[in-house]
């Protein structure tokens, strides 16, 4: 009705519980970088992670070495990526986005808005979700490279600016902006 034999739901539950198994011990091996917020590359790994592991529990043409070898082969290719990332600023802007201004010193950066696609709506929510009344007490809302928006609070503090890798339209990314006066 439901299955052909109970011979076939055992294979995969124990099929289920090694490969869940094996992959938190390769998750493990890989360190943490492997489970921070997502950035596009790993998100296609992750997705990868989840087709794998399934493939490897259901379809009976796929053996447990074959998927926790791809699950492996997977892990290797992000470290690889994530290393050649590192040590090549060129590798790491073709495999990730630059963080950019969405809001900046009292204004809205409508190109940077239109072409990641957010409205000024998700910017207010963001502000209040950080407990924030006015827009006056923002300094910059940045979409992060992993999707997610940062506000960042006017500040009279000197140093190193946060901001400084930070892209605005029409400027190269990897010059950092001047501080601008204050409103």
């Amino acid at each position: 009705m439901f299955f052909d034999d109970w011979s076939s739901l055992l294979w995969i539950a124990l099929t289920a519980v090694l490969s869940y198994f094996g992959l938190i011990v390769f998750l493990r091996i890989s360190a943490k970088r492997t489970l921070l917020q997502l950035n596009v590359f790993d998100f296609v790994v992750t997705v990868a992670f989840g087709s794998t592991l399934a493939n490897t529990i259901l379809a009976p043409d796929t053996t447990l070495i074959e998927g926790l070898v791809a699950l492996a082969v997977l892990i290797l290719l992000q470290f690889v990526v994530a290393t050649l990332s590192l040590h090549f600023r060129w590798f790491e802007r073709l495999i990730k986005s630059a963080p950019r201004f969405l809001y900046r010193d009292g204004h809205y950066v409508e190109a940077a808005m239109r072409k990641e696609r957010i409205r000024k709506e998700e910017i207010l929510q963001a502000a209040r979700s950080q407990g924030i009344a006015a827009m006056e007490q923002v300094e910059a809302v940045v979409l992060e490279t992993n999707g997610k928006l940062s506000v960042i609070r006017r500040s009279d503090s000197p140093g190193v600016s946060a901001l400084e890798n930070v892209t605005m339209p029409g400027r190269p990314r990897s010059k950092a902006l001047p501080d601008q006066p204050k409103p």
